[in-house]
């Protein structure tokens, strides 16, 4: 009697994923059995997964399983959204297809499970605004030469930016965690943890005139040496209360909400950064999250602008 194939040699027999394919209906099948007799979840659950089964597959068309990466399946989902599915059937759907992947593994039918990744809906609705390239532009721009401190204040929004630093990162960066000529500072994360942080050349051009026109002056009015980047107007460490009024004044000076904060220039710095094509492992390691799923959040928002920033800058849009 002949053996019969493995989930894995049906789909590399099989080809890419299509909706009528054979060997993805054999592995979906599999799975509501699998669902059923393994996980005994209730009919009614097993029957609303194989409608997000049905769902996902005709999504896949031509795309291989094996070759999936968050990205895509962030996609997958956005899709979802655009079909204007309720929040409950998305965050669903989610659990469908992470469900799916785990079997996927067990089977040895992919080796990676991308969905690990997958954002909640949840997560999602805590993913604050994100300003566009064009407002991070006019943002950048509202400090003046007629505004008193203007040099200190656009060398410090430009590492917000740049860096994707927290505020207290920022307000704590000493002077001695600068390496301008290797591109680069070192700031001191949550639970004291350290990272190498890569800078470009604009925030490095801003700290440096910063530096020569004006800290001097400012550190002259405290008698007690400080070593901190950004001084206040009495020559003390500008503190995270006084970062966030600035914030303020200058999104108002821009003519943007007044809403933004510090934060908001970190989440633009992620979502600009995946929207340019970076890898998510190496953001996480520049915004200095202890876990990966923190920074996933930003997949869904970076492809939920795809569009705009497609329209606004491609000039065949």
């Amino acid at each position: 009697m002949a053996k019969r194939p493995t989930k894995l040699q049906m789909l590399q027999k099989a080809g890419p994923a299509t909706k009528t394919g054979p060997a993805m209906e054999s592995i979906c099948e599999d799975f509501l059995s699998y669902l059923r007799g393994e996980c005994h979840l209730a009919a009614n659950t097993i029957s609303a997964y194989g409608r997000d089964m049905n769902r996902f597959v005709a999504w896949l068309e031509k795309r291989p399983l094996s070759k999936l990466k968050v990205k895509d399946l962030g996609r997958f989902i956005e899709s979802l959204q655009e079909e204007g599915l309720a929040p409950a059937s998305v965050a669903r759907n989610i659990v469908a297809v992470r469900t799916f992947f785990k079997y996927l593994q067990l089977e040895g039918v992919v080796t990676e499970n991308p969905a690990e990744l997958l954002a909640t809906q949840k997560m999602w609705q805590r993913v604050p605004g994100v300003l566009t390239r064009r407002q991070i532009d006019q943002f950048l721009s509202a400090p003046r030469k007629s505004d008193r401190f203007w040099q200190r204040d656009i060398a410090m929004l430009e590492v917000l930016y740049a860096t994707g630093c927290r505020a207290s990162e920022v307000c704590n960066l000493r002077t001695r965690d600068l390496s301008l000529e290797e591109r680069h500072l070192r700031c001191e994360g949550k639970g004291g943890k350290q990272r190498m942080v890569p800078i470009g050349s604009q925030a490095i051009a801003a700290i440096n005139r910063y530096l020569e026109e004006l800290r001097g002056e400012l550190a002259e009015k405290n008698p007690h040496p400080v070593e901190t980047l950004f001084l206040s107007r009495g020559g003390r460490a500008l503190d995270r209360v006084q970062l966030w009024r600035l914030v303020k004044h200058y999104a108002r000076k821009a003519g943007i909400d007044d809403t933004i904060s510090p934060h908001s220039l970190r989440h633009s710095f992620a979502t600009h950064l995946l929207a340019g094509g970076a890898d998510l492992r190496q953001v996480q390691e520049m915004l200095g999250h202890a876990s990966i799923q923190t920074t996933q959040i930003y997949t869904h928002v970076e492809h939920s602008r795809l569009k705009k920033v497609h329209q606004q800058y491609h000039p065949r849009a």
